[in-house]
């Protein structure tokens, strides 16, 4: 499954360490945003447990968007970037 996860971190050091997480998942695809393709539920669920291990909760947010193959054929970039191939991601 591929997943976009978007973060609000206040603190520059728990900012750096979530970037450093997040790095061995997926891309960087905004300063805030990354692309994580090819998680299953495990790698997912590992993912978010070592997040939520270093956010805090009362003044960061993360947030995880489950896309399928057929939202991937819709996503449309303007500017720098290029759309995810939907073709390499497929439905589990």
């Amino acid at each position: 499954m591929f997943y976009l996860v978007s973060f609000d971190v206040s603190d520059d050091r728990i900012r750096y360490r979530v970037v450093k997480v997040l790095k061995g998942y997926g891309q960087r695809v905004q300063k805030s945003v990354f692309e994580c393709p090819r998680l299953n539920e495990h790698k997912f669920l590992t993912l978010k447990d070592q997040l939520e291990s270093i956010i805090d909760f009362t003044t960061d947010s993360v947030r995880y968007y489950r896309q399928c193959a057929g939202c991937l054929r819709e996503v449309e970039v303007s500017g720098l970037g290029e759309v995810p191939d939907s073709k390499e991601y497929g439905v589990l």
